[in-house]
């Protein structure tokens, strides 16, 4: 029997919690909530000890905040997928979110089908979000939301990924990023997972090609290297 998706909730509001829980638990007997916080900081200290599969986020919580929650559940464990379920839909909370590690982003209101694919999905290692929020995303990349433009290439990519994916353009295989960055082999996997899942990519060859068109990987490295 395949093991259930293991979810941690992190949200303020208690009927929030409750919800949540009963919405995944009577949907799809594939998840399993195994605990439930009401703040960002024992959100990334509960994600840390129990190291759950998925955590859905909220972004006003009280402590250091959702999005920074998010990038201290990344950066410490890359493997866990935040999923942020809020109120916000925002295209700047959207980015935020999103580059600090964020896979999937829902407003409130999605129904119980909605939530279920949407934790199926990340923890998969897909990105996810609502129909909604993708089009704001298309319209932001085609130019038309130009006011909240961040200036770099892939605004959706954490710093980490982000000098990742400048390192593999340049041709750098994985034990060159696990030496060079100081990170275990696997941490290196999993931050190369999440850019291909926000970047919609294939395989490495995809990624250095869209990474160089961006201007990335101006460097020249030693190529090779299987991920």
């Amino acid at each position: 029997m395949t093991e259930p998706i293991r979810v941690l909730v992190a949200d303020d509001h208690p009927t929030v919690r409750a919800g949540v829980r009963a919405l995944l638990e009577l949907s799809d007997d594939r998840v399993k909530v195994i605990g439930e916080v009401a703040t960002s900081d024992d959100a990334i200290r509960v994600a840390e000890e129990e190291q759950p599969d998925v955590v859905i986020m909220d972004l006003r919580m009280p402590g250091v905040g959702g999005v920074e929650a998010t990038r201290e559940v990344v950066g410490r464990s890359p493997h866990i997928a935040v999923l942020v379920l809020t109120m916000d839909e925002s295209t700047d909370a959207v980015f935020a979110a999103i580059r600090a590690g964020a896979r999937g982003y829902l407003v409130k209101e999605s129904g119980s089908a909605e939530l279920a694919r949407a934790v199926q999905a990340v923890a998969r290692g897909e990105f996810i979000t609502s129909p909604a929020i993708a089009k704001r995303i298309s319209a932001f990349f085609a130019g038309s939301d130009r006011s909240s433009r961040a200036p770099e290439a892939f605004p959706v990519l954490t710093a980490r990924e982000r000098e990742i994916l400048d390192l593999i353009a340049q041709g750098r295989n994985n034990a060159f990023l696990a030496h060079h960055l100081r990170l275990s082999p696997k941490t290196v996997r999993n931050h190369i997972s999440n850019i291909f899942a926000k970047l919609h990519v294939a395989d490495r060859a995809e990624a250095i090609v869209r990474a160089r068109e961006a201007g990335l990987g101006g460097a020249t490295g030693t190529a090779g290297g299987r991920w």
